[in-house]
């Protein structure tokens, strides 16, 4: 769940008490939902989150399994 933590932190990077207006966030909204980037306010992020908060943590879970993995393959 740390890295998972650490993938938000780094997300939100400039606007970490208003996430909606990560431009990095913003985008992947846009991406995931079809709705303009430009249009998303604090209620459609929210909105979104609550729809889909299991896939969000699994989303996160999924940041952690990655990392380990690239964490195993470093050469001593």
């Amino acid at each position: 769940m740390v890295e998972g933590i650490r993938f938000l932190w780094n997300a939100t990077r400039g606007e970490r008490l208003r996430p909606w207006r990560s431009p990095y966030l913003r985008w992947r909204l846009e991406t995931y939902s079809g709705k303009r980037a430009e249009t998303v306010g604090a209620r459609d992020f929210w909105n979104l989150f609550w729809r889909e908060k299991q896939q969000f943590f699994r989303f996160l879970r999924w940041t952690g399994e990655i990392k380990g993995y690239a964490g195993s393959n470093k050469e001593e």
